[in-house]
């Protein structure tokens, strides 16, 4: 498997960052906003610095991107173009500061333009997913009674728009860019929808559990780490306008089957 050093170097990083994460989640977490008014907490940045000290010592011919501290190049130069690593600390932050547990830690492999490794770990919920390219996707539970081995994952077999589960983020996201009309048609197509959001949507896509996972606005930390899960399950990630992979601001996952009918519906050409 050509990325496999690589997919055991984030799962082991990740085992850190967990640690911390989990540890910083007890008691008052302290708050501060961005200039886009999205919540901050020195949690989010200690665990972006522990991902960037790992990899910078494992990988330093590498490029990081991370969502708090931006770009560094890595030591091959060619921060466009070549390897980069990209990381979302905490993915969930405004549910993080709540104590909601659907929030978790998001690092991707960019080689050139393809996502070929990503893990997303997500503590409080006790679940782990993680792919690389040509070696399928997998999930792993925490839980109590539950398989601890990885369980390789698939997307559904849902064909039909009338019989598909829908997860989203919010309404007002869509309003905002003037797609909340055709969203609300999407739903109204489909047979049910509900809002997990966040990287959530997009891992219960390639588990099968629901069919069709859409946001409007995504950064590329955002996105990085969910194209290799939802691409090695058996599924589709794409812009809204369908172009493969993390770079088109916004995103839109299937099962594959589904994923032209439901474009259609979202963007009216």
């Amino acid at each position: 498997m050509a990325y496999a050093d690589d997919l055991a170097l984030a799962l082991s990083i990740a085992d850190e960052v967990d640690a911390l994460t989990i540890a910083g989640s007890q008691g008052h977490i302290a708050i501060d906003l961005k200039p886009d008014d999205t919540p901050v907490t020195a949690i989010d940045r200690a665990a972006e610095q522990l991902v960037r000290e790992r990899l910078a010592s494992a990988r330093p011919g590498d490029t990081i991107v991370g969502e708090e501290f931006g770009v560094t190049a890595g030591t091959d130069g060619a921060p466009a173009r070549g390897r980069r690593w990209v990381v979302d600390p905490i993915d969930g932050t405004k549910n993080f500061v709540r104590g909601v547990p659907a929030w978790a830690t998001l690092i991707g492999l960019l080689e050139g333009d393809d996502a070929v490794v990503g893990v997303v770990s997500a503590p409080a919920l006790g679940r782990r997913w993680y792919a690389s390219r040509g070696g399928g996707a997998w999930a792993v539970t925490r839980l109590s009674g539950l398989p601890t081995q990885p369980q390789r994952l698939a997307v559904s077999a849902v064909a039909d728009l009338a019989d598909a589960s829908v997860s989203y983020s919010s309404l007002t996201g869509w309003e905002e860019h003037g797609l909340l009309e055709p969203f609300l048609e999407l739903t109204r197509a489909t047979r049910r929808t509900r809002a997990f959001g966040d990287f959530w949507s997009y891992m219960m896509v390639a588990e099968g559990l629901v069919d069709v996972a859409c946001e409007p606005e995504l950064a590329l930390h955002d996105m990085v780490a969910l194209v290799p899960i939802v691409v090695e399950a058996g599924g589709r990630f794409t812009s809204l306008a369908g172009v493969p992979g993390p770079f088109g601001g916004n995103a839109i996952a299937t099962n594959g089957a589904l994923h032209d009918a439901a474009i259609a519906l979202l963007v009216k050409t």
